[in-house]
């Protein structure tokens, strides 16, 4: 939801009536919010008056929100996957193309559950890890629909890592602090089923043509992919057969333009892979599948 860099200049967010500030209205608000270029402004400021503890906290918050602060940092929530999940100031802002993560990864979880005998002894819990996990919003999404799994989580952001804990750990997860695989628990090693990864793939030249609201107020490690923003995907791709499972699956969000070369990266590492669009939330993937001799 943007509001544009800057915005305009807010007029006093109250007036005073006898020494207390009056409260604004809905019209007022929304108002407030399209001169700032949200396009949403309707939507926000009905969240925003739902949020208020009182007129002088939420004229803080239309303040904030016409100077870019993310609508979800003020809230302290993002909805995600049809739920809510805790976003804590400086932790990136899941996306709804990321819900395509959860969607794939749902798939083969339950299409693989499903697919036992009905007199099939009951197998270990399968291992999901969600690595740069930020929020822990697409782990937070998997467990919902999936409780029987073994859910880990890993970042390498502090705040990222609290406010996982906070979202996860309620529902089993663990959550773990570090770069990448060296966050994992070592016992993991060859037992991953499905590994779900958002790692960051914006070019590092393009960050500054971003929005505002994620250049300036979410951390850069979680943005910048590099030159050609798919270094983080051959850092994964390089580590992650060693990982999963025999038959494992690694699930990876991209753009619809790196798509082939995030595909490539996986290929060349031994994967099997095959390209996922949804144009429902206009998010892209690539599935990339460890051969069942590998290990």
């Amino acid at each position: 939801m943007g509001c544009p860099e800057g915005g305009v200049q807010p007029p006093p967010g109250s007036r005073a009536v006898h020494g207390q500030s009056a409260p604004l209205g809905f019209n007022q608000i929304v108002s407030r919010l399209r001169s700032a270029g949200c396009v949403f402004a309707e939507d926000e400021a009905r969240l925003l008056l739902a949020g208020r503890a009182g007129p002088a906290e939420l004229s803080l918050s239309v303040q904030r929100r016409v100077e870019g602060v993310p609508l979800e940092h003020i809230l302290g929530w993002a909805e995600f996957a049809g739920g809510r999940v805790v976003v804590e100031p400086g932790v990136f802002v899941p996306r709804r193309r990321t819900e395509l993560l959860v969607s794939e990864a749902l798939d083969l979880l339950l299409g693989e559950a499903l697919g036992l005998p009905p007199d099939a002894a009951l197998p270990a819990p399968p291992v999901v890890v969600d690595l740069c996990c930020g929020s822990g919003a697409v782990g937070t999404a998997i467990l919902r629909s999936a409780p029987h799994v073994e859910l880990h989580a890993a970042d390498i952001e502090p705040a990222a890592v609290r406010c996982a804990r906070r979202n996860l750990e309620p529902l089993g997860g663990q959550v773990h602090a570090g770069d990448l695989f060296a966050a994992l628990p070592r016992e993991l090693r060859g037992r991953i089923r499905v590994l779900v990864v958002n790692a960051p793939y914006v070019p590092t030249e393009a960050i500054r043509t971003m929005p505002p609201e994620a250049r300036l107020y979410e951390p850069a490690a979680s943005l910048d992919g590099g030159p050609d923003g798919l270094d983080f995907h051959r850092r994964v791709a390089a580590g992650g057969i060693g990982w999963l499972a025999a038959g494992g699956h690694l699930i990876i969000e991209t753009s619809q333009r790196q798509a082939a070369g995030t595909s490539a990266i996986l290929a060349a590492a031994g994967f099997g892979t095959r390209t996922v669009h949804s144009e429902e939330v206009d998010g892209t993937v690539v599935v990339g599948r460890v051969a069942a001799g590998t290990h």
